[in-house]
């Protein structure tokens, strides 16, 4: 899961970033609002954590922009600005939830998590063949019995059934599962794609997460 802060105060998204990143999301930092605009647009984001007041256009203007393209992504305000009128208006700009500075992180954490449920109809169960991957309790199952993945791993497996049939370029899976944005070996992959077919016992009639030469890695049911 990848969450966007837009907030201008480095001692609050780098107590949030840490905090986050202990809960295994992926973090992105903008410290102002054009910044933030650009890759809330641009970026696959899960959440936004939105600071009102930030240097460039406010957060309720990249709350605004953000919502005329991604009409369900969750957003939550993070703000100073308590009175009634206030919260109304943050939440008609198109914000789910507002919490009020100071807070303490694990109110923050359960309202993100509350966001983050799947809706009625949407999938929380993801199946690949025989292989079964449960996100509401972060469960693997291969024909009814469990496998034990480290979170990194079960975070490779999940991004690639999300996308099964779907060629998954390495950058992507790279800035999606390791939250990278820069040139970088992604040789990592490689590893931990093998550490997952091993860990699954992938027989040769089960090519279930398929190599594509030069590009990256595609699941795909045979």
């Amino acid at each position: 899961m990848r969450i966007l802060i837009v907030e201008d105060e480095p001692g609050i998204f780098n107590f949030l970033q840490q905090g986050l990143e202990e809960e295994s999301f992926s973090v992105d930092i903008a410290e102002n609002g054009n910044k933030g605009l650009q890759l809330a647009l641009s970026g696959d984001y899960d959440l936004l954590l939105l600071d009102w007041m930030v240097p460039g256009i406010s957060g309720i203007e990249v709350c605004r922009q953000f919502r005329k393209e991604f009409k369900d992504t969750p957003v939550i305000f993070l703000t100073a600005k308590d009175t009634v009128d206030e919260t109304i208006f943050g939440l008609q700009s198109g914000a789910n939830d507002y919490i009020k500075k100071p807070f303490h992180f694990e109110e923050l954490l359960e309202r993100i998590k509350v966001q983050l449920r799947p809706k009625s109809g949407e999938h929380s169960l993801f199946i690949l063949g025989n292989i079964t991957l449960n996100t509401s309790n972060h469960q693997v199952l291969k024909n009814g019995e469990e496998i034990n993945l480290t979170q990194k791993e079960f975070a490779l497996l999940e991004f690639l059934m999300r996308n099964k049939g779907m060629v998954c370029r390495r950058t992507r899976i790279i800035e999606s599962v390791w939250d990278i944005h820069f040139e970088y070996n992604t040789g990592v992959i490689d590893v931990y794609i093998n550490a997952l077919r091993k860990k699954m016992n992938l027989k040769e009639d089960e090519n279930y997460i398929q190599t594509i030469r030069g590009i990256g890695y595609m699941a795909k049911e045979l």
